[in-house]
């Protein structure tokens, strides 16, 4: 068989990626999230690994929770202003989804460890629990737009057909392409977007068909595709204090995921030749995603002196177990003629391994005045790894091994202490992109960029006796790249694929009540 890998569910993989899986894609997105923190920690541009004393460092670092010297108890609603910004073929579309969520919601328990030393600041002081739930990904995305895909524009019947090409073959003594390995391409063909060219060719002695497009170039497109959903975490934590100058903390991590995704690319246009009639078609996409998982983390943080505090921890990989329903249909109608509708549903299981963390920190702190805390993240997004009992996925990880890269994230934050009751933050958090290439070599790879998140941050805080208030105002942005469909270029290595070109931002505001008993 001419196929270079052989899937039940190869639309699947092939339908937004062309020469790439989507599950590749899915994968690293998925994997892109940030550790949920209070209001307080969010204003600091989320940089909590070496600060300790919030609630925060039950899911950030661990070893932070053996600083309190009480319990404490947090709850952190968020207000979610998203807006995302189109391009395709230079028209431009804008959407805006406002929401409310509960983005944190923590608690730790102080327990003093009995000391026999003299000195009752030496030794083990206390072990602390902690528990937390955060809200760690949002994706929501949605893009209407439309344009003319002209001059070197494609059609989406060259990616049917080099989706045709690559997975046909020709039955011993038959005439007729079987598309058993590619449904979506099956349709197609038998809708008439996309004819064989040629005699039967062989490759290791199996037949197969050239498929062309009976579509010329140039045709009316439009995109209209909505994702929603998110991932939250459970954290539970340990933290002890020795000698009020090392902390060490060990936690667990219970994740879950939701996404949502549904898309209707539709396109009109003339067929190939003079005098071709008018078409019409339109492909129609669902997929649901549920996953659960865990993981583990293990924290520490060293203060030698009251002006200095050094933290670090890491984080296991994120074992995750997903499973997915998704359906595809292709709609098509020539001229006057009537509507044909055919597709194919699909329900898989597979195993998600999310990259390993890890994350070093330091605070500097002016006296009682107020601190400067910096965090540099290491995301090993290589090391994202797919599995299945259904279906071999060693084709989807060889992609993320090429595509994508380990990064970097940086976070930097700073408090100051205006009056004892009132205090001033602020902070700014670079979340990298995972893609190894960019621009050309981006377009000659077939890979769709996201480019790094950048985050700017303010907030206040008061408080009085055993209650506190704190309130942040956060904004994120960051450009992405979505293609309804994506091949190679097999019959004309000019043509283009639509490219839609989105700017996310996110106006977030948090509000964290919290007391201490």
């Amino acid at each position: 068989m001419k196929a270079k890998y052989i899937l039940p569910v190869i639309a699947l993989a092939a339908l937004t990626q062309g020469a790439y899986a989507q599950y590749a894609q899915d994968a690293i997105n998925f994997s892109s999230s940030q550790s949920g923190s209070t209001s307080r920690v969010k204003a600091l541009g989320n940089a909590g690994t070496a600060l300790g004393g919030d609630l925060s460092s039950i899911s950030i670092n661990p070893a932070g929770i053996g600083f309190f010297t009480g319990s404490e108890l947090s709850i952190t609603p968020e207000f979610n202003g998203s807006k995302t910004s189109s391009i395709l073929y230079g028209n431009r579309s804008q959407s805006t989804k406002n929401s409310f969520n509960l983005n944190n919601a923590a608690v730790v328990f102080y327990s003093q460890l009995r000391n026999n030393n003299s000195d009752k600041t030496k030794g083990w002081l206390s072990l602390n629990f902690g528990a937390s739930y955060n809200r760690t990904s949002n994706f929501y995305n949605n893009a209407l737009v439309s344009g003319q895909n002209t001059g070197s524009g494609s059609s989406i019947a060259d990616f049917y057909a080099e989706l045709g090409t690559n997975f046909n073959y020709v039955p011993s003594g038959s005439t007729i392409p079987d598309f058993s390995d590619s449904p979506l391409a099956g349709i197609a063909y038998s809708h008439g977007l996309t004819v064989t060219d040629g005699p039967v060719q062989q490759d290791n002695g199996v037949g197969y068909f050239s498929i062309v497009p009976t579509t010329a170039v140039g045709p009316n497109q439009r995109v209209n595709y909505l994702r929603e959903g998110g991932a939250s975490e459970v954290n539970l934590a340990l933290g002890a204090n020795h000698s009020n100058n090392f902390y060490i903390g060990f936690g667990i991590g219970i994740t879950s995921l939701r996404s949502d995704f549904s898309s209707t690319f539709t396109e009109s246009g003339v067929e190939n030749g003079t005098g071709g009639g008018a078409y019409n078609t339109s492909l129609l996409v669902d997929q649901s995603v549920r996953g659960t998982g865990f993981n583990a983390k293990l924290g520490a943080i060293y203060r030698p002196s009251k002006a200095l505090r050094l933290g670090a921890t890491i984080t296991t990989p994120t074992w995750y177990n997903m499973e997915e329903i998704y359906s595809e249909t292709v709609e098509t109608r020539f001229g006057n003629e009537g509507l044909q509708r055919d597709g194919n549903d699909y329900q898989t299981q597979y195993n998600l391994t999310m990259p390993f963390r890890a994350s070093f920190g330091a605070a500097v702190f002016i006296g009682d005045r107020g601190f400067i805390t910096g965090d540099v993240e290491y995301v090993d997004y290589k090391g994202t790894k797919l599995s299945s009992d259904d279906f071999d996925m060693s084709v989807d990880n060889d992609d993320i091994d090429y595509l994508y890269k380990s990064t970097l994230n940086y976070k930097v934050g700073a408090e100051l202490r205006a009056t004892d009751n009132f205090f001033v933050r602020g902070g700014y958090n670079i979340q990298s992109s995972p893609n190894k290439f960019t621009g050309y070599n981006a377009a000659i790879n077939n890979e769709r960029q996201q480019d790094a998140i950048k985050t700017v941050s303010g907030g206040l805080g008061y408080r009085k006796g055993a209650y506190y208030i704190d309130a942040t105002y956060s904004h994120s942005s960051g450009n992405y790249y979505y293609a309804p469909y994506m091949f190679n270029g097999t019959f004309n290595g000019d043509v283009v694929n639509p490219d839609v070109n989105l700017k996310r931002t996110y106006n977030n505001v948090f509000l964290t009540l919290g007391f201490r008993f």
